[in-house]
């Protein structure tokens, strides 16, 4: 039976009312975007390869094209608090590169430093006002450098970090962090001298150290009391949580998170009854915007370990997880970690030798993690580095110290 033209056009306009149906309820929101910095797939120098987050799943979808890192392996990330800024430090190339985030996660080469010696980690603080860059292969040095409305100025402050008692050993840094109130600096090395595997040893200092500097007038820096503190063998990523209260290290050679309270004065004490155990060569950490749950990425186990702050206290708990095993399966090597800011529900690893993202979802009422659709994601070779910032005007996940 043929119709007439004008139930064809009922016909077809209900179709078409269908679809659109169909596809606005599949439709794919983005509500983050996830930078991974990693080697160029041309072979030449590093890259930074963007990520779309889908809010309802946490799935990433590829986003705008890569670009070039500005120099040859970038080994850290970090992005200012308005999200509008970011910089990679470029290890092969000793160089810090500031590159500004549209509200579609496109990211424009601005401007950049070059450091005496290569960089290892950097972070912004919560005013935009400075750029903490830890540099060093055998000597470790902390440079703070201003910003002004995200572009990278002069040197504010250069501390030299050496060991009581020990000035002559080779200092290896790792990691650094920087409080809330943007009032105290804190910087991870470990003392080669004293921990060589596989080599000689010509030290009988402690070798893990966290350095704390309180930050003044001006951005001047003064040692904390007590600083540098013991930070077990081999200190590898540091973290503190958005209250400013407590301050965490993972100890990559002991298999432990190290936690410690914060004083009013930026001063660290060890937390009781720590350390705390994680997988195998924990690599780095993050703590979520809530200040609620932690998480470790361990190298050689590929796994990421879940732990409940108590909010007195700070003691990290692994009951997070309701299974035996505590901890979670990712691409192999995870060495970076971020919690996306706009929700707080998604967790993703930057996994080196699985040239791959792994993505979770978080239960914000347990800190569970499931892993997210289609998860793991191709990158470029070798990723060392993920941050996350929110798609345009989304709101974010944050607690007021």
């Amino acid at each position: 039976m043929k119709l007439s033209k004008v139930s064809q056009l009922i016909l077809v306009s209900t179709i078409g009312l269908l679809l659109a149906l169909c596809l606005s309820a599949c439709e794919i929101v983005t509500i983050d975007y996830v930078f991974v910095a990693a080697s160029s797939s041309t072979g030449s120098g590093g890259a930074i390869y963007t990520f779309a987050a889908d809010a309802e799943s946490g799935a990433l979808r590829n986003g705008p094209a890569a670009v070039s890192s500005g120099g040859d392996s970038p080994v850290a990330m970090a992005v200012t608090s308005d999200y509008y800024n970011l910089y990679v430090a470029n290890q092969g190339s000793d160089s810090v590169v500031h590159f500004a985030i549209s509200d579609h996660g496109v990211l424009t080469q601005k401007d950049s430093v070059t450091t005496t010696t290569p960089p290892v980690a950097l972070c912004a603080n919560s005013a935009g006002t400075y750029l903490y860059v830890l540099t060093g292969t055998t000597a470790a040095t902390l440079t703070e450098y201003s910003l002004s409305a995200g572009a990278i100025g002069s040197v504010v402050a250069q501390e030299t970090l050496t060991v009581p008692g020990y000035s002559a050993d080779s200092i290896v840094p790792t990691a650094v962090g920087v409080l809330h109130q943007g009032n105290a600096v804190y910087a991870a090395v470990y003392d080669e001298s004293a921990y060589n595997p596989g080599g000689v040893t010509t030290s009988n200092a402690n070798p893990g150290w966290v350095f704390g500097f309180a930050v003044g007038s001006g951005g001047a820096l003064t040692p904390t009391g007590g600083s540098p503190y013991q930070a077990g063998i081999k200190p590898s990523g540091l973290a503190t949580d958005p209250t400013d209260r407590f301050a965490y290290v993972t100890d990559y050679a002991s298999n432990e998170l190290i936690g410690y309270s914060i004083l009013s004065d930026g001063e660290l004490d060890f937390l009781v009854n720590g350390p705390f155990k994680t997988g195998n060569e924990p690599s780095s950490l993050v703590i979520d915007p809530r200040g609620i749950f932690i998480y470790v990425a361990n190298a050689l186990d590929s796994t990421v370990s879940a732990y409940d702050i108590a909010l007195q206290t700070g003691t990290p708990s692994a009951v997070v997880n309701p299974t035996s095993s505590q901890a979670y399966g990712t691409d192999p090597q995870p060495l970076s970690i971020t919690v996306e800011p706009s929700l707080g529900r998604f967790v993703y690893t930057a996994n080196h030798l699985g040239n791959s993202v792994s993505g979770f979802r978080l239960n914000p009422n347990t800190g569970v993690l499931t892993a997210t659709q289609a998860t793991p994601y191709p990158t470029g070779s070798g990723p060392t580095a993920i941050v996350a910032v929110p798609h345009g005007n989304h709101a974010v996940q944050t607690v007021t110290p």
